[in-house]
């Protein structure tokens, strides 16, 4: 178990079993996670961070499985784990750990409740605790072994002042009467990490911009070259967009082109793909061209949340932005933060009538119905076409 003076690398379950043993005896933790989906085709989790008030240990889940060592810990109700922006690395943990965080509590979620303009962890550990950290390894692979102690430091530091810093931040929450705003978000954040993700696979096309103005056969081949950078990243292990970028894709799909030379031209392409493995990708065009018109996949239909609004409902919607940024406004707050956009547009689409109504609207939290539901409702019911279904 290697260690420097604060941080702990574990990589083995020996060791872990040690990080178990001090958990058991600690009703508060810092953590974070480390991914390799900047570089590597996989988002596989690559590292977890754990910070006590006393410790900081670096685990390796690529050396060993720490699930069965960190679960009953993070997993305990009245087990407090700090993190920073957790949404991502909730993710995570599920997925390739099996392991729902009960206790959370997120620093960047309180920040953006007390109006915070910057609500990064390097921001605020400067604001509230006169911290710098270091960048240095933001964009650093964390897939590769061995790693350097330079490297597991820097990973350690997005845990270590966690629990300080969340002390700040809860404090003036309290002061401000929002610490129960922040508890209904940490919770509902917990819950929505949790929650069983959509098994359909999203259309790729829907990514790119153009694809929309794209006619059916561009569309068509447009999904046929996301598939070929596909595989190609799958087998080099490479994040799709360091094999090639989206614009140069759909450059591709515009010009069509002839030759390996003039492919390898095209802005953005890398000439040397082009020369390795460009063939492969002219030949897919090739098929496209040659598909008869019942065969071509256009872009996807909107859903019904996708389709366009009647007048009555953007009506609405500006009269509940109206409110909502004046709000925001009022509480110092950024608007999304105060209610996004998407719920509000919920609201329109469920025409509720009374607060209980507004409340059972999915994702709708129960601090912003106290602050702004009367307000929304008067606003949602005050218009023409309101007053038509009376």
């Amino acid at each position: 178990m290697p260690s420097s003076k604060a941080t702990t690398y574990v990589e083995t379950p020996e060791a872990a079993r040690r990080v178990a043993e001090v958990l058991s005896e600690t009703g508060f933790a810092s953590l974070d996670c480390e991914a390799a989906g900047f570089h590597r085709y996989s988002d596989r989790l690559c590292l977890v961070q754990l910070s006590t008030p006393l410790e900081t240990y670096v685990l390796d889940p690529l050396a060993f499985d720490p699930a069965p060592y960190l679960k009953p810990f993070l997993e305990h109700p009245r087990r407090r784990v700090v993190m920073h922006g957790a949404a991502y690395d909730l993710r995570l943990l599920s997925r390739d750990l099996g392991i729902t965080v009960a206790g959370l509590a997120d620093t960047q979620v309180a920040a953006s409740l007390l109006g915070a303009p910057a609500t990064g962890l390097q921001a605020l550990l400067g604001e509230h605790l006169g911290i710098r950290v270091s960048k240095k390894f933001q964009r650093a692979d964390w897939a590769r072994r061995p790693l350097t102690r330079e490297m597991i430091d820097y990973a350690a530091g997005d845990t270590r002042h966690l629990h300080r810093l969340i002390a700040v931040l809860e404090r003036e929450l309290d002061r401000k009467g929002r610490l129960h705003w922040a508890e209904e978000e940490y919770r509902w954040l917990g819950a929505s990490a949790a929650a069983p993700e959509d098994d359909r696979p999203a259309d790729p096309v829907t990514r790119f911009k153009q694809a929309r103005k794209m006619d059916d056969r561009s569309v068509t081949a447009l999904r046929e070259v996301i598939a070929w950078r596909d595989r190609i990243a799958r087998m080099k292990d490479r994040a799709p967009f360091r094999v090639v970028g989206d614009a140069a894709l759909a450059e591709v799909v515009a010009a069509r082109p002839a030759s390996v030379g003039a492919l390898a031209g095209l802005k953005g392409f890398p000439p040397r793909l082009a020369r390795t493995s460009g063939m492969s990708l002219l030949d897919a065009l090739v098929r496209v061209d040659r598909l008869p018109v019942a065969e071509l996949v256009p872009y996807p239909a909107p859903t019904r949340r996708g389709t366009r609004p009647t007048p009555e409902e953007e009506a609405a919607f500006e009269r509940l932005k109206e409110v909502r940024n004046s709000a925001a406004g009022r509480l110092e707050l950024e608007r999304g933060r105060m209610m996004a956009n998407h719920l509000l547009r919920e609201v329109v689409s469920a025409r509720p009538r009374t607060r209980e109504a507004l409340a059972a609207i999915p994702d709708i939290r129960k601090w912003q119905v106290e602050t702004i539901g009367d307000e929304l409702l008067t606003a949602l019911n005050r218009g023409p076409e309101a007053r038509r279904r009376r």
